[in-house]
């Protein structure tokens, strides 16, 4: 038997994560220009068990990943700064930011199966008498 099991986030975790990730958002939208970087969605925040650690999933529309990522990684600091006051804990996590492809990647999917879907049936049946 394992002498130290893995633990399940628990509901202080959950709840710290979301509120960072509902902060997070409000900053971003008022301080990161969207016509340079596009629209910046934060999709999920997964917390470390001390919470010196936050990863910060986002997605992004209207432009490419790459340019979101410097721009938050270039104000990664101060959102950080601003957290620690709107937040009251001892410890607020440190911000890294990775891009999220599934919005993407469910977009990109949905097209094929439009197109599939509006291309019609790949064989039609021949003429097949019902059966009685």
């Amino acid at each position: 038997m394992a002498r130290h099991k893995q633990k399940v986030a628990g509901g202080r975790n959950i709840r710290l994560a979301d509120q960072i990730q509902k902060d997070l958002a409000l900053l971003i939208q008022r301080e990161i220009d969207s016509s340079r970087t596009g629209l910046i969605t934060l999709s999920a925040v997964e917390l470390s068990a001390d919470y010196a650690h936050a990863k910060v999933y986002y997605t992004v529309l209207g432009a490419e990943p790459g340019l979101a990522q410097q721009a938050l990684d270039d104000k990664a600091g101060w959102l950080h700064a601003q957290l620690f006051k709107l937040l009251h804990i001892h410890t607020v996590p440190t911000l890294r930011f990775f891009h999220d492809p599934h919005v993407e990647r469910g977009i990109e999917m949905s097209r094929l199966i439009d197109q599939a879907n509006a291309s019609g049936p790949a064989t039609k049946p021949d003429d097949v008498e019902p059966s009685v």
